[in-house]
């Protein structure tokens, strides 16, 4: 049927027969929205997939990310975390049950404060420490800055710190170095290219995963991707 040919008249009938149709199957329009979504659901899978693939020399050997769990695992997550981030918080227990559960995931942290001035200052801490001390000061820190939910400032950052025996004027001398600047930039470089714009956003495999994810589901992707 050619809708431009038919008369006013037609046109109306027809309209109101799919109306009535609809109104007497509404379960059609439902069927509808779902395949609709369902195809948008795919198209970004694809595309994300794509931008994993393409960019995937900088998401998993950017030679300056921490790298935790087990370095020599079979399946690679990578999280995007801010400090400020309250679901990056809930996230991070979960993130840990995982490794410890399976034992055999290697997980890679990039630091994204994109919460403002308290987030950049817990992140500049936070990379400063690890350019400084080392990577399991930097995992004490990390745990650390995950659990407190205070105010982030200097003198707090400086008593987290201390708890830890670090040395922190070294750390603060190097909080505003070129060094520390290129990494958080770096990496606020390549969530735009992935187009990140929340946290926690997480890389497993070929795979992101936008926003927070819960252990279990968590767990059944890891056992998805080893097939």
């Amino acid at each position: 049927m050619d809708l431009t040919e038919l008369t006013d008249a037609e046109r109306a009938q027809f309209r109101a027969e799919v109306r009535a149709y609809l109104m007497e199957n509404p379960e059609v329009i439902l069927q509808a929205v779902e395949q609709m979504q369902n195809r948008q659901a795919e198209a970004q899978m694809q595309a994300d997939f794509d931008l994993v693939t393409a960019n995937a020399d900088e998401i998993f050997d950017d030679g300056y990310s921490w790298v935790g769990g087990n370095p020599d695992g079979d399946i690679t997550l990578v999280e995007f975390l801010d400090y400020r981030c309250g679901y990056c918080k809930r996230a991070h227990g979960e993130v840990a049950k995982l490794l410890e559960t399976d034992g055999n995931i290697k997980l890679i942290v990039k630091e994204f404060p994109i919460l403002g001035d308290q987030s950049m200052l817990a992140s500049r801490f936070a990379v400063a420490t690890k350019q400084v001390a080392g990577g399991d000061a930097y995992k004490q820190l990390n745990d650390a800055l995950m659990a407190f939910n205070g105010e982030v400032s200097l003198p707090a950052l400086r008593r987290l710190g201390e708890s830890f025996d670090l040395d922190v004027p070294a750390i603060e001398a190097k909080m505003d170095s070129d060094e520390v600047i290129q990494e958080i930039t770096q990496t606020r470089a390549l969530a735009q290219k992935l187009q990140i714009t929340g946290t926690p956003t997480f890389v497993m495999q070929d795979e992101m995963l936008r926003g927070y994810l819960p252990y279990d589901q968590m767990m059944a992707l890891v056992d998805e991707k080893r097939g």
